[in-house]
Parts: structure tokens; C-alpha cells; sequence
């Protein structure tokens, strides 16, 4: 069952879903991601100083190439910076994370498709992590 505001805002709905990418992500568990994108999603960037845009599918093939921060005991962690509902079944999360050498603010947006929370798009920018900062998390 589905916590709401008298408002229909889900704030436990859309965490849920944030914590499955996060978890899927950290784990490159390709198919946890699955159930959290919209089949159609989109993945764009321009931290690169030019546009990356790919399809959820080429993201998860991306993914499949790296290595699972899970299996090299990388710290674990995200930070939800806010929710915002555009109405029942749209809401906008600003979500930070540090994963791949790289601290990283994520915008999603998420739709409730039959009931339940899917990333429709991820905006993002990376900032790499300074390599001494690495290793002094990595000593911690």
C-alpha cells in the first residue's frame, strides 16, 4: 500500500524507487535498474564540455562494462536533496552521490507508470574526486 499526502504527493513511493536505482547502481545489477527506468528513459550529460545523451538501454550497456562499486568495498551512500510533485503522478528528485571516482548531482524525474515510480530521465554532472581525497576515503 502507498503512503500519499492529502495532496497525492508519494514521498515514500518515490524514495522507495530512489533507493532501488542507488542500490542497482552500486550493485551494476542490471536488471534492479530495469524495474526502476522507464523503458523509454532518458540519460544526458554535458559534463564533458559536450552533450552525452543515450537511451536507458545504452546507459545499462555502459553500465555492464564498469566495475561494481559493491565489489571493491566502495563506501555506500546518497543524499536526497529534494522531491517536488508536479501532480500525483510526476515528481522530480536532486539526488547526490560519490561512485566511480566522481561525486555526482543527479536530477530525475520521475512518472508513476501503473502504480509505480520510473526514472524517466537522469540529468546529471560528475565532478571528478581528486585522486588524494581517494585515497585518503579509501584509508578511512
Amino acid at each position: 500500500m502507498t503512503t500519499t499526502t492529502t495532496d497525492g504527493q508519494d514521498f515514500p513511493g518515490v524514495l522507495t524507487t530512489l533507493k532501488a536505482y542507488y542500490d542497482g547502481l552500486y550493485h551494476l545489477d542490471v536488471d534492479r535498474l530495469r524495474q526502476v527506468f522507464s523503458p523509454k528513459a532518458r540519460y544526458a550529460t554535458a559534463s564533458g564540455g559536450e552533450l552525452l545523451e543515450l537511451s536507458i538501454e545504452d546507459y545499462f550497456k555502459r553500465l555492464a562494462q564498469r566495475t561494481a562499486p559493491a565489489s571493491v568495498h566502495t563506501p555506500y551512500g546518497y543524499t536526497v536533496h529534494s522531491i517536488a510533485f508536479a501532480g500525483p503522478v510526476t515528481a522530480f528528485a536532486e539526488v547526490r552521490c560519490s561512485l566511480f571516482d566522481h561525486d555526482y548531482i543527479d536530477f530525475l524525474t520521475l512518472l508513476r507508470l501503473d502504480g509505480e515510480w520510473r526514472i524517466q530521465s537522469k540529468v546529471f554532472h560528475g565532478t571528478p574526486v581528486p585522486q588524494t581525497e581517494l585515497h585518503q576515503t579509501e584509508a578511512s
